[in-house]
């Protein structure tokens, strides 16, 4: 073999090992890449799972309301951001009045609606004819600790919502 023939096989093997590392950068900067996908996804996932839950939450109270028509006449299921603070009967064992079932229903939901993280629910009246309800469940969907209750969300200090409105 000549001088010649070794160089060249020499340059080779070094070029076969640059290529090898470019190879694993390529493969490094796209799994990066598929890392961040995937926590984008979780993310998304986890705002969607959110909003659900609070449709359903105001969903569920509004059904309700609608099985306690004198109730919800009579304003009992109107309440503000912060907790029940009347004497809970528990009517799924007693029979109660239509003000007892709003306190029993409005303590039930306050306590679901506080699992979203910063959750807070309120329900406002508005007098008729028709009688109106608005419902508004409001969460930290980023967990910023945002605190405002504009609904829909001015600045990034403002909860998200969810606002149903219910005409008698």
């Amino acid at each position: 073999m000549t001088h010649r023939t070794r160089h060249s096989e020499n340059r080779q093997q070094g070029f076969t090992l640059l290529e090898v590392l470019i190879a694993l950068l390529v493969l490094s900067i796209g799994l990066l890449g598929l890392a961040a996908l995937q926590t984008t996804g979780l993310r998304s996932n986890e705002m969607a799972s959110m909003r659900t839950t609070s449709t359903m939450l105001a969903y569920d109270i509004s059904d309700r309301m609608r099985a306690n028509p004198q109730g919800t006449t009579d304003g009992d299921y109107v309440v503000d951001n912060g907790p029940v603070t009347a004497t809970v009967t528990d009517c799924t064992s007693t029979d109660c009045t239509t003000a007892q079932m709003a306190t029993f229903d409005l303590s039930q939901w306050k306590t679901a609606v506080a699992r979203l993280p910063g959750g807070q629910g309120d329900i406002t009246q508005t007098a008729g004819p028709p009688l109106v309800h608005t419902i508004t469940v409001r969460w930290d969907e980023n967990r910023t600790g945002a605190s405002g209750t504009d609904c829909p969300p001015q600045d990034s200090d403002d909860l998200r919502c969810f606002r149903l409105v219910l005409a008698e």
